[in-house]
């Protein structure tokens, strides 16, 4: 009995363990990653290679996806607003929700299932022919030749696309707000411009760094410890976008709750003073 008991036990252990064992794995190669940006011969082809195929290309997922998710919040917003004849107030709940929130993390997770699927099912394959063993073999880097590219590509590609996101999701909303509603689009951008103010934006669009950051990451690591063959590939590809889906989530809201306690707003107040004495 006390053995039957005693299973359970063992195999959340053996989880834990499996567990920490992969994150502290996860993290040598962001370790190995960040060292690899130091070192000379950065592959600048191949870094703009994998901007091209990661960011540039996701840029018509991420723009309908942001269209539409516009559209639909200032239908449902402007109908549940006529009730308490609030309508003309619909711009600014509609842009200050793409601007914080709606825009960089639906950005993210489309950028996530689609890249962070491909960079596992490129690496995965890579490391089930055995070309990352390859690489080693003839002196080179995997980190750097393979990783970094692409970590690099994610995380500064995601920012650009948040920045479309947001713009196109704003004016989606604006399209049904006057088309449906009779909203003027003039009113309807002097609300969203009263209420967001420059801190929302850079709140909004700093965070993606960070889940630009994760998603190739991810994808590089779940990529490299593919095994298994053609079925670890699937596999891999799979797992990645559930993790990246995953870390992106969680990430936004301590990221969100950290932006509300730093003085963002005074930052970003006085470098546009800056500039604009400048």
């Amino acid at each position: 009995m006390s053995e039957l008991a005693a299973q359970p036990v063992t195999k959340l252990g053996d989880r834990a363990l499996r567990y920490a064992e992969e994150f502290g794995a996860f993290a040598l190669l962001a370790l190995a990653a960040l060292r690899a940006l130091g070192r000379p011969r950065f592959p600048w082809r191949e870094g703009i290679a994998q901007f091209e195929a990661l960011a540039v290309r996701s840029a018509p997922l991420v723009i309908v996806t942001s269209m539409f998710t516009g559209m639909v919040l200032a239908l449902q917003t402007a109908y549940s607003l006529t009730r308490f004849g609030a309508k003309p107030y619909v711009g600014s709940i509609v842009g200050l929700a793409i601007v914080r929130e709606l825009g960089p993390v639906l950005a993210a997770l489309m950028v996530g299932g689609r890249a962070g699927a491909g960079i596992a099912s490129e690496l995965g394959s890579m490391q089930v022919t055995e070309q990352v063993d390859a690489i080693r073999a003839m002196g080179a880097d995997p980190v750097q030749k393979l990783v970094l590219p692409r970590v690099l590509a994610t995380t500064l590609g995601l920012p650009l696309l948040t920045i479309f996101a947001i713009s196109v999701g704003i004016v989606g909303g604006m399209l049904v707000a006057e088309a449906q509603y009779g909203i003027a689009s003039g009113f309807y951008l002097q609300t969203v411009s009263h209420v967001v103010r420059p801190s929302d934006f850079v709140s909004g669009v700093a965070k993606t760094f960070v889940f630009g950051w994760a998603i190739g990451m991810v994808g590089c690591y779940v990529g490299l410890a593919t095994e298994g063959g053609t079925v670890g590939v699937g596999r891999a590809t799979t797992r990645a976008v559930v993790i990246a889906s995953i870390v992106v989530l969680v990430a936004d809201f301590f990221l969100t709750k950290l932006l509300m306690l730093l003085p963002t707003e005074r930052l970003v107040s006085a470098v546009v003073r800056l500039l604009g004495g400048a």
